[in-house]
């Protein structure tokens, strides 16, 4: 187990989500020797320091790292801002200096079965459902990981043997498994897709982060992977866990799959109809995927179909994502902010459009050196007027848009309130007004939330 109690820790990046106030939380309420360094400054990070101002034992350093603090360390802990290529972390590696994140931490300590859910699209859909679905088995089920709300290590300490936590995973978290040879009860992956290519030297690179929520699993434990995605499907051949696909067509493994418009699971045992896609509150093709992974580790946990169903038929929404926000005039209003690719701005174009053009679309952002010709397509197809805000991105959303010949595109205006304005001026009777960037927010907000709170306010002030 990692030692904390009077340990000299140095917490590398506190950030503005929430993960890394919950890790310096955690190692401070557990006795380390803290201290927090952060590139920000103190004006930027102001939030989460009054996060943390009941924490009166911590040292900070705001607007640089130094040297000098990893030599100062035991070890180090790094949140996942910092890339694994920092010349501070290069520098620990030299010394010969331990360094952990907080999933390292948490599955250190974690007494509890963890079911882990990553994935480039879908995660925070397909990890809810997972938990409201098993939490109808086991009502001390614990919902945590990368998740607004609720941090890995702000749970970590009352999660019990009899409990189950849910963890929702992104690649720079599931970095940092192998180092304390983590595994998941059940391993979930629900696609592959480009993204974080601003971040990783290579899309191989990428998709090889994710493979860390399976190399330290055994045969003793499961892995849920989509049997329509042929990157994913390939990786039962290198895992060792007991393998259980999902698609919506069907295949002829362990697993559910949809026939005839119904979903059906199979294992060695059975195969039986578990409810009608019609049937299934939850809209959007991309969201099918999503329960279908879900009932899959609900299955596995023996959940009944019962209980799957009476999630499957409640509404429910999440923040942020294709979030339906208001009806004005019979204009419809929605925050997809989370939509940070291009795939998940096609997956809401595709949900909300029609073949009448009714979207107003407010597109753009930073660039993570993604492609967006399939995304211009759909605009197209999808849109009748696109307002593009400022960043790298923009000016390739841009020029995709001009290469299939959509001329409807307004640019340069950060301005939320002004925007959502005339949009609405614009909207006729069913419309969509529809935040969907498929671009990440760092050129103007500090994060996609804070993008999409501007947006939630804007549409409040004029509807």
């Amino acid at each position: 187990m990692i030692k904390v109690k009077n340990k000299k820790i140095l917490l590398l990046g506190l950030g503005l989500h929430g993960g890394g106030v919950a890790t310096a939380r955690w190692l401070h309420k557990n006795g380390a020797k803290l201290i927090v360094s952060d590139l920000k400054d103190k004006d930027t990070l102001s939030l989460s320091l009054e996060n943390l101002a009941r924490q009166k034992d911590i040292s900070y350093v705001l607007g640089k790292h130094r040297e000098r603090d990893v030599r100062w360390a035991d070890y180090i802990v790094y949140n996942p801002g910092v890339p694994k290529e920092s010349e501070y972390l290069n520098l620990a590696r030299k010394l010969g200096k331990p360094i952990y994140n907080e999933a390292s931490l948490f599955f250190d300590r974690c007494k509890a079965p963890i079911i882990a859910v990553t994935g480039t699209r879908g995660k925070s859909t397909t990890a809810v459902l997972i938990a409201g679905m098993c939490k109808q088995k086991n009502s001390r089920t614990i919902l945590a990981g990368n998740i607004k709300t609720t941090f890995m290590l702000d749970v970590l300490d009352r999660a019990k043997k009899d409990d189950l936590v849910v963890l929702e995973l992104s690649s720079w978290q599931l970095e940092g498994l192998d180092i304390v040879k983590g595994a998941p009860y059940i391993a979930v992956v629900t696609n592959l897709y480009p993204d974080h290519l601003n971040r990783y030297r290579n899309l191989t690179r990428y998709y090889c982060s994710k493979k860390e929520i399976f190399k330290n699993q055994t045969k003793e434990h499961f892995i849920v992977l989509n049997d329509q995605d042929h990157v994913v499907r390939d990786w039962q051949k290198e895992a060792c866990a007991r393998t259980y696909l999902f698609s919506k067509t069907t295949h002829k493994g362990h697993g559910t799959y949809v026939k005839n418009k119904k979903i059906f699971y199979r294992n060695s045992k059975i195969e039986e109809l578990i409810l009608n896609v019609k049937d299934i509150k939850l809209k959007g093709k991309h969201n099918l995927e999503n329960v279908l992974a879900a009932i899959t580790v609900a299955s596995i946990y023996e959940v009944s179909n019962t209980a799957i169903k009476k999630i499957l038929k409640t509404e429910f929404v999440l923040e942020g994502r294709q979030e339906i926000i208001a009806k004005k005039k019979r204009v419809v209003f929605v925050n997809d902010t989370t939509a940070t690719t291009p795939e998940a701005g096609i997956a809401a174009l595709e949900r909300f459009g029609t073949k009448k053009r009714n979207i107003i679309l407010i597109a753009g952002g930073s660039d993570k050196k993604l492609e967006y010709s399939d995304w211009a397509k759909a605009s197209k197809k999808y849109c009748k007027n696109i307002y593009l805000l400022t960043g790298d991105a923009s000016k390739k959303q841009k020029q995709a848009l001009d290469e299939v010949g959509f001329k409807k595109v307004t640019q340069g205006n950060n301005d939320l309130g002004f925007v959502v304005g005339l949009a609405f001026e614009q909207a006729k009777k069913g419309d969509i007004v529809l935040l969907s960037p498929a671009a990440a927010s760092f050129s103007q907000w500090q994060h996609e939330f804070e993008r999409g709170d501007e947006f939630v306010k804007a549409v409040v002030r004029v509807a």
